[in-house]
């Protein structure tokens, strides 16, 4: 039977109202998503702990499973080995069948090695000098927010803390940082793991850390640690703290995680009392090789800081690894209050100036008399066709055009044959932001001022009858602070929680936008960057001013987070009176407060109360009051709600983009006793009893949540809740509809790019192979992927998505290994030949096709996963995907789907 093509280019009714354009399936054999093929970090047990290791035998844990691998004939190299005891012990191996080495005696865990991203932050500006408009208007503005600048005039600035940066290595030539590397400096020691080549070529590494062309981890040092006196009289939160710098990342390309556990590990070994990474992957889940090891070393007594990630826009449960570690710190970034700006002078009649949205002055010293495109200021596309014939030579003209229909650029080029060399972009309502306007000279002012300079513009060829009007860019002077609407308010770049598994993420907020510090000398010295990369070393500068004044103890380590998340300063959603207060899926607990969390003589314990969903809804919990202080206290107890995400798009089974809606419906809650009197050194139990929000759809999957205010007139305290309105097992796992491509999906991508789903023959040469495209809708727990038989009678689930089957299951952590079969119940029941792939806690895709937006799974070769060959025959493709706390043993606990047949004819 002929196959029935769907040509990737072809304009169908249903393609042309695709997101994405099916040429971008690039049919990969790399890998499945950000994972290695046939790389594992495997995760063994201590020597002694092993079964049927006798105790004369002196062989190490990790000979033991080389040995057990050797007599089972499963191929392996051995790429590198991890020998810290207590916190990590494993190896990074190649395997030809990694399904049967979780079975070995020893092996603990076996997870994928995965691609880590190099950390790009949201803005990056180099400074000219102390009067660059970037520079913001206050240096220390943050100190401020935050109560560091109270912690400094107390005379503590982290003298003895040491902190290891994990990053792109550190310019210790900066004069600021101390000018120099090594015992005595600023910057004591450090590694570089990978050198200045790394992401297109192996590591190569050597013990000088040195970065002097990303410079993302100089900026990440001077925020933590820049000396003061310099020309900016900036200082950082730690400026007499000891730096460690661990390089990860070359001058670009991205890491693998099992580096990442290697700086995690040396961090330890060389003393550091807290080690601060602003990096990370979308990932989801707290499972990721390197989102375990710093979470247990946060447990072990060191203070683990982690960006929370820059994917807001993607909407919620888009956390990152390994900023998902269950002990460790996420960071979230909260929006600095003004934003610096240029003004424009208006010649020829009385206006005040105009502001354009530009850091630094247009490079115009000349006064421009003004052309207008269009003298329609309501035109929609205004200059996204070439221009009239008459329309006169532009090279002596500010042209002012109206923002809309075509990109900037666009609107620039026909402007640009015209002569034209100079533009302003008036704002059609879009917004008052940065914009890209490629290498022309253009910038965007606001609306008003456009149609003011639009109508002025009928007076250019008009001087008979009045002064022509002309505006001019002054090149000092002219820099202003433009109020930033989003300004005190969480920056809309932070990451969305909860994990998938529902855990709190991100942790706390601090000051990442705008801000002012240290760079590479070659690349100038100094820059101002934005995202939550900037939050987190200053929450790790903030834990050294902690470890300063209360010592640096496992204990005080350990308290550390709950020190912060209970005295944080509670952040709004909007500068709208009676909008609620931003969700605590973005904000964490709120913005820092050092001064207060350092301080503190009262210890408020669990500081996250997480109710979980609905169907494991634990909505009574305790939490304790304990008075560490000299004075007895009496707290009055209040809840404080916060806005619930609407984390689903309403009749649909996609994620909400961000900034994520928020609904002023929220939980009911209750505590006794309601008031509480602690006496120095006394104890006492708080009882608190949350109810879920009503009347929301539960098909938006709202996430609530909020605080209890511990408070009297001189201080206060609170606890932070959250929980689903909803089952997590409700959610969609996989992408069954053809939004994304105009086919449903998951469907089969053939030889030639053309999608198909009648029966079709490959034979593997070359091309001629099949794959599988397909989205995750939610982040799954197992992922598999098996050959099955043509004819199996099996029914699937994605086209019956709104039957729930039966069964509970209880809610809590299950560890899946990859890969691995349960070996019981209904799930081993389906017959499978072998199996082609298989991965564990997978995250969910985006909607942007910026390499998130979709998953594809090719077949270059007949081979199961084990490297035996799949005989020629006639098959099905099997996909099948965990629903979030769903039992892996029930077969009716998976989303499935089954491909067309596709025939496997290599020739003899």
């Amino acid at each position: 039977m002929a196959s029935v093509f769907l040509p990737l280019l072809a304009a169908t009714g249903s393609a042309l109202a695709a997101k994405f354009s099916p040429s971008s399936v690039s049919r990969s054999t790399t890998g499945f998503g950000n994972t290695l093929p046939n790389k594992f970090i495997v995760e063994v047990d201590n020597a002694s702990d092993i079964p049927g290791k006798r105790a004369f035998d002196t062989r190490s844990a990790h000979e033991v499973v080389y040995d057990s691998l050797r007599k089972r004939d499963l191929g392996f190299q051995v790429e590198k080995e991890f020998n810290s005891p207590g916190l990590f012990l494993g190896s990074v191996l190649t395997l030809d069948d990694a399904a049967k080495v979780l079975d070995i005696p020893g092996v603990k865990a076996i997870r994928p090695v995965t691609l880590i991203p190099a950390p790009k932050p949201v803005k990056l500006h180099v400074v000219t000098g102390p009067d660059d408009p970037q520079v913001p208007p206050d240096t220390e503005s943050t100190h401020i927010l935050t109560g560091v600048d109270k912690l400094h005039a107390q005379g503590i600035f982290g003298k003895g803390i040491k902190i290891g940066i994990i990053d792109t290595g550190i310019d210790y030539t900066n004069p600021f940082l101390g000018g120099a590397f090594g015992p005595g400096n600023k910057v004591i020691g450090g590694f570089d793991f990978v050198g200045d080549a790394y992401g297109t070529n192996t590591p190569m590494p050597d013990d000088d850390p040195l970065d002097q062309c990303n410079g993302h981890g100089t900026h990440v040092g001077g925020i933590i640690g820049a000396d003061p006196n310099n020309p900016f009289n900036i200082s950082g939160v730690a400026s007499q703290a000891s730096i460690n710098a661990y390089r990860v990342f070359g001058c670009e390309g991205s890491v693998t995680d099992d580096i990442l556990i290697e700086a995690l590990l040396q961090g330890v070994k060389d003393g550091n009392n807290i080690l601060t990474m602003s990096l990370g992957g979308t990932d989801g889940w707290t499972e990721s090789s390197s989102s375990v090891v710093s979470s247990r070393i946060a447990a072990s007594g060191r203070i683990v800081t982690i960006a929370a990630g820059n994917d807001g826009s993607k909407g919620s449960w888009y956390t990152s690894s390994p900023g998902n570690g269950i002990n460790a710190i996420s960071v979230a970034s909260l929006d600095n209050t003004v934003i610096p700006l240029q003004n424009a002078t208006v010649h020829g009649v009385a206006h005040d100036p105009i502001p354009y949205f530009d850091a630094l002055p247009l490079p115009v010293n000349a006064t421009l008399p003004v052309f207008a495109t269009s003298n329609d200021t309501t035109v929609v596309d205004d200059a996204c066709n070439p221009l009239p014939d008459d329309t006169p030579d532009l090279s002596g003209f500010v042209v002012v055009v109206r923002r809309g229909t075509c990109t900037f650029v666009q609107k620039l080029t026909n402007i640009a044959a015209k002569g034209g060399q100079v533009s302003l972009i008036y704002d059609n309502g879009n917004g008052f932001s940065n914009i890209d306007v490629g290498n022309f000279t253009a910038v965007l002012i606001q609306a008003a001022d456009g149609e003011f300079a639009h109508l002025s513009s009928q007076l250019v060829n008009q001087f008979a009858a009045g002064v022509p009007v002309a505006i001019s860019f002054p090149q000092t002077g002219a820099s202003f602070q433009f109020p930033d609407p989003s300004g005190g308010l969480i920056s809309s770049f932070t990451s969305y929680g909860p994990t998938n598994d529902f855990f709190f993420k991100p942790a706390v907020a601090a000051p990442g936008g705008n801000i002012l510090s240290t760079f590479p000398v070659p690349l100038g010295t100094f820059a101002v960057l934005s995202g939550t990369s900037m939050a987190t070393p200053f929450m790790a500068g903030v834990s050294a001013l902690l470890f300063e004044v209360r010592g640096t103890s496992a204990q005080t380590a350990k308290i550390a987070r709950t020190l912060f998340e209970s005295t944080a300063q509670r952040i709004s959603s909007s500068h709208t009176d009676g909008d609620p207060l931003q969700t605590v899926t973005q904000q964490g607990a709120g913005l820092v407060d050092a001064f207060r969390a350092i301080h503190a003589d009262v210890l408020v314990s669990p500081t996250e109360l997480i109710t979980n969903d609905t169907a494991h809804f634990r909505g009574v919990q305790t939490f304790t009051v304990k008075n560490t202080g000299t004075s007895e206290k009496t707290f009055k107890l209040s809840h404080i709600p916060a806005g619930t995400a609407l984390t689903v798009q309403p009749g649909s089974i996609f994620p909400a983009d961000g900034p994520v809606p928020l609904d002023a419906t929220a939980a009911k809650v209750s505590f006794s006793p309601k008031s509480l009197t602690v006496r120095p050194g006394q104890t006492k139990t708080v009882t608190v009893n949350i109810t879920p929000p009503k009347g929301l759809d539960a098909k938006t999957f709202p996430v609530f949540s909020g605080f209890i205010q511990l408070s009297n007139g001189n201080e206060s305290y609170q606890v932070t809740y959250l929980g689903l309105a909803a089952a997590l097992k409700d959610m969609p796992v996989v992408d069954n509809t053809d939004v994304f491509f105009g086919v449903d999906l998951p469907t089969l991508v053939d030889g030639q790019g053309n999608f198909f789903s009648d029966p079709e023959n490959f034979t593997f040469a070359g091309a001629d192979f099949p794959s599988v495209l397909m989205r995750l809708n939610f982040g799954t727990p197992k992922l598999r992927f098996d050959l099955v038989d043509s004819d199996i009678k099996l029914n699937t689930t994605l086209n019956t998505r709104g039957v729930e089957e039966g069964g509970t299951h209880v809610f809590e952590r299950e560890v899946f290994s990859f890969p691995h079969n349960p070996g019981q119940g209904t799930f081993a029941k389906v017959k499978v030949l072998g199996t082609i792939f298989e991965a564990d806690f997978q995250p969910r895709n985006s909607d942007v096709n910026d390499g998130t937006g979709f998953n594809e799974l090719s077949i270059p070769t007949p081979q199961f996963a084990n490297g035996t060959t799949i005989p020629n025959g006639s098959y099905r493709i099997l996909l099948r995907a965990l629903k979030v706390t769903g039992d892996p043993t029930k077969e009716e606990d998976f989303e499935s789907w089954l491909s067309p047949v596709i025939g496997v004819q290599v020739p003899s």
